[in-house]
């Protein structure tokens, strides 16, 4: 069995006090669960904060937005895998599609992201997607595929293994539509072989495999009960710690 894995993507979004108030709030509601992994990903400048009041709480991981594939060097503004893990991150969102889109990052520079992750022993949260256009024109099998392959690149079965995958249709994303769980499935299902292809079965079926686009308390149940869909990245509805909580146990249910 999988276990689930609900991760909070707030983006750009809470001031170091809001996100003291944020985790103090949602360890109250949550509780001591642990049936779910659990990641918030808070801002950079909020990752200290986070994690110092995480340090007790060893069912919440955190996880950090970007990274830059390089150990250090002249790259103004860009954060590397080794200073990540002297915050106490664990998790690496990768190949967000605003990234993508706003920032211009190909599938072979996510890949040397992955890599570097890997290397340094975070999980990478590898974002894929296809836009409307893509799937209106009936390509999302090309496009998932596309960026499957170019940013999982000679990596081993095992690297693979340790790998998250987050399924995120971008017109889903911040839009307050989400895709069926029909079609979330389908497209879950497209990933896990084309990852056999890329390694094996049995490493294929350890893969876990995130939905994310619109997720909400009132919808996670029928997406998490799914049988390719292994958790959620969260984005507008992880910003409330009650909210936050509900689609947790939502999972868990």
């Amino acid at each position: 069995m999988r276990k689930k894995i609900i991760a909070a993507n707030w983006k750009m979004n809470k001031t170091v006090g809001e996100a003291d108030s944020f985790v103090k709030a949602f360890l109250v509601e949550i509780g001591q669960e642990n049936s779910v992994d659990v990641v918030l990903i808070p801002p950079f400048t909020a990752i200290p904060k986070v994690s110092e009041l995480l340090s007790n709480a060893s069912h919440v991981k955190v996880g950090a937005q970007n990274m830059h594939h390089e150990k250090s060097g002249a790259f103004t503004g860009e954060v590397s895998a080794e200073m990540l893990r002297e915050l106490y991150v664990r998790f690496v969102v990768l190949g967000h599609s605003e990234r993508r889109a706003l920032f211009g990052e190909t599938d072979a520079f996510i890949n040397r992201k992955v890599k570097a992750a890997l290397e340094a022993s975070l999980c990478p949260i590898l974002c894929i997607g296809e836009t409307l256009e893509q799937r209106d024109a009936g390509q999302v099998e090309k496009v998932l595929e596309t960026q499957l392959r170019g940013s999982l690149a000679d990596l081993s079965p095992a690297q693979i293994a340790e790998t998250v995958i987050a399924y995120e249709p971008v017109w889903a994303i911040g839009t307050g539509r989400t895709a069926s769980p029909e079609q979330a499935q389908e497209a879950h299902a497209f990933v896990r072989k084309v990852l056999a292809q890329l390694s094996d079965a049995e490493t294929a079926a350890r893969v876990r495999i995130q939905y994310g686009g619109s997720v909400k308390p009132d919808n996670t149940a029928t997406l998490m009960g799914q049988p390719d869909i292994d958790g959620a990245l969260v984005g507008g509805a992880s910003l409330d710690p009650r909210s936050f909580a509900q689609i947790v146990k939502a999972a868990k249910a």
